[in-house]
């Protein structure tokens, strides 16, 4: 898609109901999510998310792929989904990748698809085939910060910018003890330990996302075009998040980079952006950051322009927005239903509200409530 479509930023108003709705999604416990809490409150959240979802006429099984980032999202809606939704009505979602996902969903293959990149123009000619009479569009429905997880015993608290971390993953720093890392960690006891750095493997659109930080940030030493495939020469390969955040976890001197829930029993990197103070990757900040994006997406598209160069105090740089990929007009007249009342259901106040505690960002107020609208339009 071009940026020379038509653009609107979002407004302090966004920005404020945005980060309402993280403050009162960190209150609620996620049934689907790893947080504990008492009995009663787990129940009474249960009853409460059941009561909120409108099944309609929802029945057989809703397939969909595609990004790893917000397998644990969803995860968690479909439990909800499933235990209201009853009567043989099952959602199958695999997470293989964005790539995977978007090319599943343009061979017929799945309902809906996330993807962590918005469609480029040969995917959406290449839907026209499946949405009989439409297109595929992009729906923002899971924001959050791409958290730089690493594993250095005696060291917890590390902070790098986007040339040492271009550096680091393109071989150029090779060792923690490297001159720069000294200078953004001057308190740091920092050791002379190998750096592991660790990539997607796999088409990600994670991986998208966080090298277009490094492309906005740091182009003198990042000269890679960027886009859903590695292109660095340095480093090693994990397939999906997952796989990305075991390799980290398991390997001394490791670095790598993961949507934040895969990360959040690691050693996360703070940001120094050029604020006043570095950023550390959380839900709170990552909304922050993604209320300064711009729509750039046309017609019933709600792709997003995410600013990765922002400067803006408590402003997480390196986020990303997962869309839900869905035809406007064409769906399968057999999947439909189902595809409407999840996708319904997710972008609802109830649904939103369970990202925070899974470690993700719930998507602004004044963009989900357009998300809503175009979900009430779809055939």
């Amino acid at each position: 898609m071009t940026l020379q479509r038509k653009t609107r930023r979002m407004t302090p108003r966004a920005l404020t109901l945005g980060a309402l709705a993280v403050s009162g999604a960190l209150a609620l416990t996620a049934c689907g999510s790893d947080a504990t809490s008492e009995t009663g409150t787990a129940d009474s959240a249960a009853s409460a998310q059941a009561g909120a979802i409108d099944c309609g006429d929802a029945k057989g099984q809703l397939l969909a792929d595609g990004s790893s980032a917000q397998k644990n999202a969803i995860d968690a809606w479909v439990k909800q989904f499933a235990a209201a939704c009853k009567g043989g009505l099952q959602i199958n979602y695999k997470g293989s990748g964005s790539g995977a996902g978007i090319t599943a969903f343009t061979q017929g293959q799945v309902a809906f698809a996330g993807s962590d990149s918005a469609l480029k123009p040969e995917e959406i000619t290449a839907s026209k085939k499946i949405c009989k009479g439409g297109q595929a569009i992009d729906l923002p429905m899971v924001g959050g910060p791409i958290a730089v997880s690493y594993n250095l015993p005696g060291v917890d608290e590390l902070v790098l910018d986007a040339p040492t971390l271009a550096k680091i993953f393109d071989a150029k720093i090779t060792t923690w003890d490297d001159a720069a890392i000294k200078k953004l960690n001057p308190d740091a006891e920092l050791p002379s330990t190998k750096i592991q750095a660790f990539h997607r493997s796999d088409e990600s659109g994670t991986t998208d996302n966080f090298t277009k930080y490094l492309i906005a940030t740091a182009p003198d030493d990042w000269k890679y075009e960027g886009g859903k495939s590695w292109q660095a020469k340095g480093g090693q390969g994990a397939s999906g998040s997952s796989g990305v955040a075991q390799q980290v976890k398991q390997t001394e001197g490791a670095i790598g980079y993961m949507e934040l829930s895969y990360a959040k029993d690691g050693q996360t990197v703070s940001i120094d952006t050029g604020a006043s103070a570095p950023v550390a990757a959380t839900v709170e900040n990552a909304s922050n950051a993604i209320a300064d994006a711009k729509i750039v997406g046309t017609g019933k598209d709600l792709a997003l322009e995410l600013n990765y160069a922002t400067k803006a105090d408590n402003a997480y740089p390196i986020t990303l927005v997962t869309y839900e990929i869905v035809c406007d007009k064409g769906n399968k007249a057999e999947t439909l239903p189902a595809t409407k009342s999840f996708l319904n259901y997710i972008a609802s106040e109830d649904g939103q509200a369970l990202l925070a505690d899974a470690g993700y960002a719930p998507i602004p107020d004044e963009i989900i409530g357009k998300v809503r609208e175009t979900i009430d339009g779809l055939a």
